[in-house]
């Protein structure tokens, strides 16, 4: 009898054992860090904490949490210390390339994750995944996007008599006399030359022309960086990371001879008294003043000022190639999470699900090729008399690679020194310098900053 007792016993305990309720376990806790770019607006930050929201509400395995930076302007510096007091973010962004040049070497290649999920990078054009692979792996996926365009003052050309820039790639321009030209730098060079124009009504291509008096330009690089101007004649990898050696390309030289005739050779170009100018603000294309403006698409943010219709146009091409340098904004991992897995499923969420969401709210331009219809019928809204929207998604095949923010050894140092050259280019010394001896100077201190980085 004893026997059977402490069977029914010990039966009873272990049935206990199996319909105990387990213990839930504790969800994995991904950590989003915003501000070293775009995203401290206040309506930025609530549309990102209703991301959140929206995330956790519909994954019990992951908690989503969001930090935010006070401001871009000391982001870099929180990063920093998260990271130096060994409490990292798991996941960065959204950020551009400058950004996270900043923590160059901590973030984590995708490539293996793409891999074992069967993420589908199709989804974006190939010119934009091949920014983000580097000699560290995949870095990143492409999420917001802003491809250099041309924008031109239709009023201006109709003034002028002359035909618009084209619309389409590997469409030719008609001249004046009705012949057919290839869509080049030279091309636009001449044209902008007409729509040059002094206080007496004459045009950089006559006679008596006054460079001292231009009251309208043909052509702006309007709020551009010295490497994104080089890289409309090509992307160049100037720094040879086997080697260790700086080489400034030829095709570099040619876009910088481009830009000093431009200035002070041919006048169609504002240098900075010109930009500086009370006759050219708020900015030299949105005064009404300029026929023609290479910049990229984030420009559309600041056009409320201008009264003259407006339209876009593809960017002209150098010995045979077309450039298009772009700006690009995505979510980066760092290296040093802990949950790699989970924080991946993070990233393809906020680029996929509430990527419209986001993208709207940063103003942004989608990569993913299923967003960019409706992104472009938004900005057809905001501008109903431009037609020309169709350019944006084409100019994305055309993206410069490597990116004109690429990282190199001793990037915020080099960077001010392609700023010193352009300040040097369009500063009233440019009338009067040596170009290839000041190229030579820029490689040389280039070489130096990056021998003495690593």
């Amino acid at each position: 009898m004893k026997k059977s007792l402490s069977l029914l016993v010990m039966l009873s305990l272990l049935v206990g054992l199996l319909v105990a309720p387990v213990a839930a376990q504790d969800p994995v806790v991904i950590d989003w860090f915003v501000g070293l770019g775009t995203g401290t607006d206040q309506l930025q930050i609530d549309t990102q904490r209703a991301v959140v929201e929206a995330f956790n509400a519909s994954h019990d395995d992951i908690e989503l949490r969001l930090t935010l930076a006070a401001s871009n302007a000391v982001a870099v510096d929180t990063l920093s210390t998260l990271i130096a007091g060994n409490t990292p973010p798991d996941i960065v962004g959204p950020v551009g390339f400058t950004g996270a040049n900043s923590f160059a070497g901590q973030w984590l290649d995708l490539a293996p994750l793409v891999e074992s999920s069967g993420y589908d990078l199709s989804q974006y054009p190939e010119s934009l995944i091949n920014l983000y692979r580097t000699s560290e792996g995949l870095i990143g996926i492409p999420f917001a996007v802003f491809p250099a365009l041309l924008f031109y003052n239709v009023e201006l050309f109709d003034e002028a008599g002359l035909n618009y820039p084209p619309s389409e790639f590997g469409v030719p321009y008609v001249m004046p006399d009705g012949t057919e030209v290839e869509w080049t730098y030279d091309t636009l060079a001449e044209i902008a030359q007409i729509l040059t124009v002094d206080a007496n009504g004459s045009d950089a291509s006559m006679e008596g022309f006054d460079p001292a008096a231009i009251e309208q330009f043909g052509f702006i690089h309007q709020w551009s960086s010295q490497r994104a101007e080089l890289s409309t004649f090509g992307g160049a990898e100037f720094y040879d990371d086997e080697t260790g050696e700086v080489t400034i390309p030829e095709w570099w030289a040619a876009q910088a001879e481009f830009t000093r005739a431009g200035l002070w050779d041919k006048h169609f170009m504002p240098n900075s008294t010109y930009e500086n100018s009370q006759l050219f603000t708020p900015t030299v294309f949105a005064s009404g003043r300029a026929a023609m403006a290479r910049v990229q698409l984030w420009y559309t943010c600041c056009l409320g000022d201008l009264t003259a219709q407006w339209d876009l146009a593809v960017v002209p091409s150098y010995s045979g190639g077309t450039f298009a340098p772009t700006d690009a904004d995505t979510y980066r991992i760092l290296a040093s999470t802990d949950h790699p897995n989970e924080a991946f499923t993070v990233l393809t969420y906020l680029q996929g699900e509430a990527a419209l969401e986001l993208l709207t709210t940063y103003g942004a331009f989608p990569a993913l090729l299923s967003l960019q219809e409706p992104a472009i019928a938004a900005k057809a809204e905001q501008y109903p008399s431009v037609q020309n929207w169709g350019v944006i998604t084409p100019s994305l095949e055309y993206a410069a690679v490597p990116n004109h923010e690429y990282y190199y050894p001793g990037f915020n140092q080099g960077e001010q020194r392609f700023a010193d050259f352009r300040t040097l280019m369009y500063g009233d010394t440019g009338a009067d310098i040596d170009l290839a001896a000041e190229l030579a100077r820029l490689q040389a201190d280039l070489q130096a900053i990056v021998d003495e980085a690593k």
